[in-house]
């Protein structure tokens, strides 16, 4: 009998709550700063990311120097597709919806992210991870599905002559969360796959490759945005002098950079660390449904800043979605054994 894994798995969802805790806190952000376009948020946040993973890196060189170019080519997609990507769509999905819809949607990552699990057709995968039962995960999606179907019409209710989003814009908003969905459907997955792989690595030097991987890309964004508002005269009015030199900081430079880099120390490379530290305990398929953390919080940090409880109906959105997920945790993955004779 393995007396370590209760510890492995208790550890592991305490980490995986710690980083729920700290994601949350991105949901937030663009609404603290609605002025700035998602693009300036997204840059500016894995910028702040970038610089505060150099002395890291240096702290942790001879570790880093382990890692070969593939190792730095996997790094960099994760920090593309899993960090940039992502965030523009989420941020974006926010500014034009509001953060609740937004929120549920990214909610339903845990099942995605089962599912997604459950298809991938490498034999060696599904023999290390097992198979999540098929019919068993129906109950979970409707659910799901019941609980955003009921926060969207709460929202739709609140928002009539509230300032809320227009129809058009929260179709926009929807349509990015979803694509955000696709970019962090994919990134759980690869994540993973490389720490299983590589179980005598550490998640602390994992986490920091990924913030050395984003800054070139963060760096490459924030030029491009500059460039942009220069040529087009500045339509978002975001260029501002900074010193001697004028960068796109915004109309509030010491809030926005204060909060891009408590965002870039805490959700960025403190909750990657405690996410791959989860990762390394806990198979996919129940790693993936902890990202409920990650929902439950960022739902509570929204409804904090409005000022005002949520509506019934959206309480009770957010019950069906926790139950859903609750549900879907309950299902174990079955061992898929490899054939022995192939043909």
């Amino acid at each position: 009998m393995n007396h370590s894994a209760p510890r492995e798995l208790l550890s592991g969802t305490l980490y995986a709550l710690a980083a729920g805790l700290m994601w949350g806190v991105v949901f937030v952000a663009p609404l603290l700063l609605p002025e700035y376009p998602a693009a300036l948020l997204t840059c500016a946040r894995y910028l702040a990311f970038g610089l505060i993973a150099l002395p890291l890196a240096l702290l942790d060189r001879a570790r880093l120097a382990q890692l070969d170019r593939t190792d730095w080519w996997v790094a960099l997609q994760l920090a593309a597709v899993g960090n940039l990507l992502y965030y523009l769509c989420l941020a974006a999905a926010i500014q034009r919806a509001g953060a609740p819809l937004p929120t549920m949607i990214i909610g339903t990552l845990p099942v995605v992210i089962a599912i997604a699990a459950n298809l991938r057709s490498s034999p060696s995968v599904r023999q290390r991870d097992g198979r999540l039962p098929w019919a068993r995960l129906w109950p979970s999606l409707a659910l799901i599905g019941g609980g955003i179907l009921l926060v969207n019409h709460a929202e739709l209710g609140a928002g009539a002559g509230a300032g809320h989003p227009a129809d058009g814009s929260r179709l926009t908003g929807v349509l990015l969360a979803l694509a955000a969905v696709v970019c962090w459907t994919w990134y759980p997955l690869r994540n993973a796959d490389w720490l299983r792989a590589h179980p005598g690595r550490s998640a602390t030097t994992w986490a920091t490759a990924q913030g050395l991987a984003t800054l070139p890309l963060a760096l490459a964004g924030s030029a491009l945005f500059w460039a942009w508002s220069a040529l087009s005269g500045d339509p978002a009015g975001m260029l501002r002098p900074l010193g001697n030199v004028v960068l796109p900081i915004g109309p509030r430079p010491a809030q926005f950079l204060a909060l891009m880099f408590a965002i870039a120390l805490l959700a960025s490379w403190l909750g990657t660390l405690c996410w791959n530290k989860a990762s390394q305990r806990l198979p996919p398929a129940l790693a993936g449904q902890m990202i409920v953390f990650e929902t439950l919080a960022a739902l509570g940090y929204a409804f904090v800043l409005r000022g005002r409880a949520p509506a019934a109906l959206a309480l009770v959105g957010v019950a069906l979605l926790v139950a859903g997920v609750l549900w879907a945790v309950r299902v174990k993955p079955q061992p898929e054994m490899l054939d022995a004779h192939p043909n």
